[in-house]
């Protein structure tokens, strides 16, 4: 579990999300938590100049998808960066283990593949309180951390460019 606030970050360190066009892919299970952690994600990413009209949102049923979602995006539309978006809660089964594996696994494929930074938002919590004190509670919102990390990255893939 988290123990610094995932809210905070030098503001003045983060790039300028001016013209950079990006996608959400948010899963739809847990919607309660995956909501407010897109909420967190689309207020700093507005907060550093990405205009809202340049943020693609696309739905998914759950977090497994989230992978195929971020490629589908990333191969129909001209986007600098996605963020995944998603919610896994343990229950009493090995399912929360496959699931958070292969969807933390497809995700990573998915960057790698296209070179587009695919930044994982994804929680893996025992308990439902553990999601809601990182989706906006007591330890901040994961979806600000998520922000910011692919604001970084689509500046390091921007200047490499040239």
């Amino acid at each position: 579990m988290a123990t610094t606030d995932l809210s905070k970050y030098d503001a003045a360190g983060v790039p300028k999300g001016t013209g950079l066009r990006l996608g959400l892919v948010v899963s739809a299970w847990n919607g309660e938590i995956t909501g407010a952690l897109r909420d967190g994600a689309v207020e700093t990413l507005l907060k550093h100049g990405v205009a809202l009209k340049d943020i693609t949102e696309e739905r998914v049923p759950g977090s497994f998808e989230l992978a195929l979602g971020a490629q589908l995006l990333v191969e129909h539309r001209s986007l600098d960066g996605v963020i995944c978006i998603g919610s896994i809660v343990r229950g009493e089964t090995p399912h929360f283990d496959f699931v958070s594996q292969g969807t933390a696994h497809g995700i990573m494929e998915v960057g790698l593949r296209t070179g587009i930074p695919v930044i994982f938002c994804v929680l893996t919590d025992d308990t439902m309180e553990q999601a809601r004190a990182r989706s906006g509670g007591k330890h901040g919102n994961k979806g600000v951390e998520a922000a910011v990390a692919l604001l970084h990255m689509a500046d390091l893939r921007r200047r490499l460019a040239g």
